[in-house]
């Protein structure tokens, strides 16, 4: 689709990714951080690049209706199928800069590693704030590339990632933010050594994998928001 960007992950692995969703997280932080700040119980949830639909039934559990945008037809096809017995979940294939839904009607935005990186994502930006509804707010779920070993081995992959400059960006745009400490723990040393292969150069890779002993990852990110 004319403007999406690539992701490097889900986009060519999307089973290994599956393993990677269902690992991060488990104790639910980031959905209870976003929650804190501004709770969707009820509401209008615009998840940007939703690639499978993962995330899209715990929306779904508490608001009235939710919307998944994703740019990969593939991917889309996936999420509709997964949330196929949810009448008030519908899924998109379209691009963060040009959402497919009316100013003014989404309560809560939510973009999950997904398009907003830094300098480059103002037409995103621009359409959060044609989208969200006064009252309403947008997140920004980000790898904090300066803490931990997982910051480090991203770092080495991406070398033209530029930390300072992502959040030199983010503090011009008036955004707030908050570091989330998140794990990943997955249930065998396969998905794990999977799912570092799909995130890291190779050789990089292999290095994570000899360093990270058992089944769990510290998985440094970063929550960022706005008000509306």
């Amino acid at each position: 689709m004319d403007g999406a960007i690539p992701s490097p992950n889900i986009w060519n692995s999307p089973r290994t990714y599956e393993l990677e969703n269902r690992a991060v997280d488990p104790e639910g932080v980031v959905d209870a951080a976003m929650a804190a700040i501004r709770p969707w119980t009820g509401g209008v949830v615009l998840d940007i690049g939703c690639g499978t639909g993962f995330h899209l039934p715990v929306f779904a559990a508490t608001a009235a209706k939710v919307i998944g945008v994703e740019p990969h037809s593939g991917l889309a096809k996936l999420a509709a199928e997964r949330c196929r017995g949810l009448a008030h979940v519908s899924v998109h294939t379209a691009t963060a800069q040009a959402l497919p839904v009316p100013g003014s009607s989404i309560d809560v935005a939510v973009a999950r590693w997904a398009y907003f990186f830094g300098p480059g994502c103002e037409p995103g930006l621009s359409e959060l704030s044609r989208v969200v509804r006064r009252g309403g707010a947008a997140f920004v779920v980000d790898l904090d590339a300066t803490r931990g070993d997982f910051g480090g081995w991203f770092s080495r992959t991406v070398p033209t990632y530029s930390a300072r400059a992502v959040e030199a960006f983010w503090s011009r745009q008036g955004w707030q933010r908050r570091e989330l400490d998140l794990r990943m723990a997955f249930s065998s040393r396969a998905d794990l050594e999977a799912v570092l292969r799909i995130e890291f150069a190779p050789a990089v890779a292999e290095e994570a994998i000899a360093r990270t002993p058992g089944l769990e990852l510290h998985y440094p990110n970063v929550l960022r928001w706005r008000h509306f």
